[in-house]
């Protein structure tokens, strides 16, 4: 799931790629040590598709037509 060269970042787009970012976050928050997945968010990069992903789940969660 998560290999010593992937970023952090890609390791959450690939989790809104498979339908589960939440998992995701849970066994990077797990594999850095964090015992709460809030602590990860600095170990994210505001990628371009990172952050497009993260929009059309909210619009879908919002009753949008993303």
């Amino acid at each position: 799931m998560i290999s010593g060269m992937a970023s952090p970042s890609n390791t959450i787009i690939d989790g809104y790629k498979a339908g589960e970012p939440e998992t995701r976050m849970a066994i990077l928050s797990t594999y850095l040590g964090h015992v709460d997945p809030a602590n990860t968010y600095w170990y994210l990069s505001a990628a371009p598709e990172l952050l497009g992903l993260a929009g059309d789940r909210l619009e879908r969660h919002l009753g949008g037509d993303a």
